[in-house]
């Protein structure tokens, strides 16, 4: 199991080079099937990655299934939804499903798409469930949504509601290579060719029995202690307008015990919860002042937690 773990990781790592952090993060998410947000300049590599960790998660013989969307202002929620078709011959309503019926989806640029096609997500991030009429359907256990934002962007894009960003287990920024990397990438070309050769290393029930695996991974009471007062500080704090949610505090238990589990331990440590803090929870905070930065605040109030954590 765990040789499946490090064929996932280091098959990612030849698409994005030198990028050894950001992957062990990714797949930590993919282990749980947290939603992750990829928030980064154009030309990083964040559609390719996504492209690349559907292709190496196979459901028996074929990879699984990917669909992938364009944010864009004309996008209406049944167009990810899918929706009912009156069906003459039959003379009566067929559900035409929309691609949010996969196992793996890409929503690229959601910002760019209106607030009431962004909450045509909501219910499946959360549930797993598609709500359609009065029907309501199952999605894959396996689902998991990746999405897309350009941050310095603001024309035609619409800002992604605090509900929505609390559904994302974390949020990450690949950035740009250094320069020997950059050097590297450019030697090898482009990260599609690479792309094609990619075969599937790990299977959905080997994934789904990972999961059961991470759950018996050991979380000290004193770790779970903190995490609860980071959260209350968040609500209390002078220039924090929205502080962190119980769930926020739950997918961070999540991710540690799964990131726990990827640097060989059954049991997770205080700088676990240091090295994730800013990931999982910078995004969900909505600052007062906005020139102050959320993953500055929440580090910092991280930090201090742990301190006293270790002093008693």
């Amino acid at each position: 199991m765990t040789d499946t773990i490090q064929n996932l990781i280091q098959a990612l790592n030849t698409i994005l080079i030198g990028k050894e952090d950001k992957i062990t993060k990714l797949v930590a998410n993919i282990l749980i099937g947290g939603n992750i947000l990829l928030e980064d300049f154009p030309g990083v590599g964040k559609t390719i990655v996504s492209r690349a960790i559907a292709s190496l998660i196979a459901r028996k013989t074929k990879p699984v299934y990917f669909k992938r969307i364009q944010g864009t202002p004309d996008l209406l929620p049944y167009d990810i939804t899918g929706v009912d078709i009156y069906d003459p011959g039959k003379k009566d309503f067929i559900f035409k499903q929309g691609p949010i019926f996969t196992d793996i989806l890409l929503a690229d640029e959601l910002n760019r798409a209106t607030p009431k096609v962004q909450s045509a997500l909501l219910q499946a991030m959360a549930e797993k469930l598609v709500t359609v009429g009065n029907r309501t359907y199952q999605l894959p256990e396996v689902f998991f949504v990746i999405a897309t934002q350009n941050p310095i962007e603001s024309e035609g894009t619409y800002p992604l509601p605090a509900a929505q960003l609390d559904r994302f287990t974390c949020c990450l920024s690949l950035g740009y290579p250094d320069f020997d990397h950059e050097l590297e990438i450019l030697e090898k070309g482009k990260s599609e060719d690479r792309l094609h050769n990619l075969t599937p290393v790990i299977q959905v029930e080997e994934v789904l029995l990972i999961r059961e695996k991470i759950k018996t991974i050991e979380i000290d009471p004193k770790i779970l202690k903190t995490i609860t007062s980071i959260c209350q500080k968040t609500r209390h704090h002078k220039d924090i307008k929205l502080g962190l949610s119980t769930r926020a505090g739950l997918m961070m238990v999540d991710l540690l015990k799964s990131y726990a589990l990827l640097k060989r331990r059954a049991y997770v440590i205080d700088q676990d919860l240091i090295e994730l803090a800013e990931d999982v929870w910078s995004h969900r905070l909505i600052l007062l002042n906005p020139q102050l930065k959320a993953a500055d605040i929440i580090s910092h109030i991280t930090r201090d937690e742990v301190r006293k954590m270790l002093r008693h």
